[in-house]
């Protein structure tokens, strides 16, 4: 990754925001969308974030050294090697936020992925993900076990499931989930023999696997774009005799290269 992606809290929060034009206003109308206000550059000591909407690069230049000798982080309009942090193409779905970002490369790539997603996510989502945010004691009541908890809601939300997100019926369908005697995810251990280190190889079953895997158990020789298809908080076991790997509770995912025949 060329930045690590962060969500903000700016309620309340004292934004920074030097400029004036097209370029602030829409810099102001961002920040007070996510709840924060803008102020102006002396009040920069009680600030958290600073924007630069300058267009004469000397005077963008000057403003960011300025702000950043304060100790703010910031985002210089239109100048992505002088920012700290970048804003992405934000797509919006009730409580679901989803971000397409470049790096700095193409705003307007990242808005045509943007543009991209808004046809293909049905607008039930965010209803759905408010349910579910409703529904987490109930969860925590039916399925004490976490890991099992999990498990469940990855079997409900995966394609085809019950409460698959691209259905746009399913937010309706999550009392009812919560109800009937579903059992939960995938457990056990299964083996994924690779044929390529490209993970854009992987089939749509094994990259589900892999997604919803509990710990991956790996040799040295996989390399790291395929195991960061796994789950961020999914355990990792490097062995290179997998062949030795016990049961264990939840969902194993084994991964190897498969043999030649030669």
């Amino acid at each position: 990754m060329n930045g690590l992606p962060l969500l903000h809290r700016l309620e309340s929060a004292r934004i920074v925001l030097v400029g004036a034009g097209t370029m602030a206003d829409a810099k102001r109308r961002l920040v007070e969308r996510a709840g924060g206000t803008c102020v102006s550059e002396a009040e920069a000591h009680q600030a958290r974030l600073g924007f630069v909407a300058l267009e004469d690069e000397r005077e963008a230049q000057a403003a960011t050294l300025r702000l950043k000798r304060l100790g703010l982080l910031v985002n210089v309009a239109d100048r992505p090697d002088l920012c700290d942090f970048t804003l992405p193409s934000v797509l919006e779905r009730g409580p679901i936020t989803i971000a397409v970002a470049t790096g700095g490369a193409s705003a307007g790539l990242a808005k045509q992925l943007r543009l991209a997603l808004e046809r293909m996510l049905p607008a039930s989502l965010g209803d759905l993900a408010t349910r579910l945010a409703h529904a987490k004691k109930a969860m925590r009541d039916r399925w004490p076990d976490g890991g099992e908890r999990r498990r469940s809601l990855d079997k409900a939300l995966a394609s085809g499931g019950v409460l698959d997100p691209m259905d746009a019926g399913s937010a309706d369908r999550v009392a009812s989930w919560l109800s009937e005697e579903s059992g939960a995810g995938a457990v056990g251990t299964v083996e994924i023999a690779l044929t390529s280190s490209d993970p854009d190889d992987l089939t749509l079953r094994q990259a589900r696997l892999l997604g919803t895997a509990d710990r991956v158990v790996h040799p040295r020789d996989i390399p790291e774009a395929i195991l960061v298809r796994a789950r961020a908080d999914a355990e990792r076991v490097l062995r290179d005799d997998w062949s030795e790997v016990q049961d264990e509770d939840g969902l194993t995912v084994v991964l190897h290269f498969q043999a030649s025949d030669a």
